[in-house]
């Protein structure tokens, strides 16, 4: 998913009272207008403001499925992917007073929609889903502006899992403006934002001067970051456990899944040379079984984890023990150390009932 910021509820407005007086002044945020992200980040972060909901108030997109969250940590520094969302922040601030003046009443809410077609396992990749994390603690304590609604539209099964990763960072506040819509999400919209405010694309009769229906003159949609834009070739993890595998043996790491919809997640580095790695379910013998008797769930392969660190995730579709397996049986020669976190990611029960509920009955927005 994308870089996202969430407001907390309150009755301030931006950056308000006496103390977020330092944290302007740390960040320089009243000459931040005037500074200009990294090309890579202006290209290829998704995003942008895009019309304005019927009460006046600016309607920000974040488009998740086509943002490439690998790419943008190889192409740029954290701190500029904060600057750039606090930017953000800034630039909103100043259109929200530009509408209270325009219109003669206070604008201090912004309606955004959250956009996760394509929301997939490369989104969950544990440094962005850190990221996001960092970018949420940092405003919701900063930027105490109202929110007044966040929309998720075209939610896929994955969304509980990738939601129940960043709720813990989100007030209660926050967390009330949530609105999951169903497949009628363009009806939704149209009640809340004027079709010539919205997207052709999002339901309305928006489009950009040459008649594209997905306005890209103000919503950016990311895309694959080229190489040429890489300024390193990994980002830096740490691991939670290290193993050394004698030669001509594995090691193996089980986690038992409860129910399905479950998502492992895994990252691990070798030390000298390569390694094998491959992932089994255990079938419900009860008794004691080789990796050759297990069903094959992630085939395994050799990986040159000691060149690159090596991440990954599944989805798992049935509960059981799942076999994680660091296999060096084919080496004779030489003992392989290895350094490993493996983690389970649960998915957020409130908002999957509730995307079964949308996809069965084809139900209104409902809140979380």
């Amino acid at each position: 998913m994308c870089c996202p910021w969430y407001p907390r509820q309150t009755t301030t407005s931006f950056c308000d009272g006496s103390e977020h007086v330092e944290f302007r002044k740390q960040k320089d945020l009243e000459n931040i207008m005037s500074w200009h992200p990294p090309e890579v980040v202006q290209q290829y972060l998704s995003g942008g403001l895009c019309g304005f909901d019927l009460n006046g108030c600016p309607v920000w997109y974040d488009v998740i499925g086509p943002l490439d969250v690998r790419g943008l940590l190889l192409s740029a520094s954290k701190q500029d992917l904060l600057r750039t969302k606090m930017r953000d922040c800034e630039m909103l601030r100043l259109v929200c007073a530009q509408q209270s003046e325009k219109m003669g009443k206070k604008i201090e809410t912004i309606t955004m929609v959250y956009d996760c077609e394509g929301l997939g396992l490369k989104h969950l990749w544990k440094p962005a889903v850190e990221l996001y994390g960092e970018f949420l603690c940092m405003f919701e304590e900063n930027y105490p502006e109202t929110l007044g609604r966040l929309f998720v539209v075209k939610a896929p099964k994955l969304f509980p899992v990738a939601y129940n990763l960043i709720k813990p960072f989100l007030s209660e506040d926050t967390r009330k403006k949530i609105m999951v819509l169903g497949s009628n999400w363009k009806e939704v919209l149209l009640k809340h934002i004027s079709p010539d405010q919205l997207p052709m694309d999002y339901g309305g009769t928006m489009t950009d001067p040459d008649g594209d229906p997905k306005c890209k003159s103000k919503i950016n949609y990311g895309g694959e970051i080229p190489k040429k834009y890489y300024i390193r070739d990994q980002v830096k993890q740490q691991y939670e456990h290290t193993v050394q595998i004698s030669r001509g043996s594995s090691h193996q790491v089980e986690y038992e899944i409860l129910f399905p919809g479950c998502v492992l997640r895994w990252q691990f580095m070798s030390d000298g040379a390569d390694v094998g790695f491959g992932v089994f379910l255990k079938t419900k013998t009860g008794e004691r079984q080789k990796a050759g008797e297990m069903n094959e769930v992630l085939p395994s392969q050799r990986y040159n984890a000691h060149l690159v660190p090596e991440d990954g995730t599944l989805t798992c579709g049935e509960p059981g023990i799942y076999v994680l397996r660091f296999d060096n049986t084919y080496s004779f020669i030489h003992a392989k150390k290895v350094s490993f976190t493996v983690e389970v990611l649960l998915p957020d029960k409130a908002s999957e009932e509730r995307l079964q509920q949308l996809g069965e009955k084809g139900l209104a927005p409902s809140q979380h």
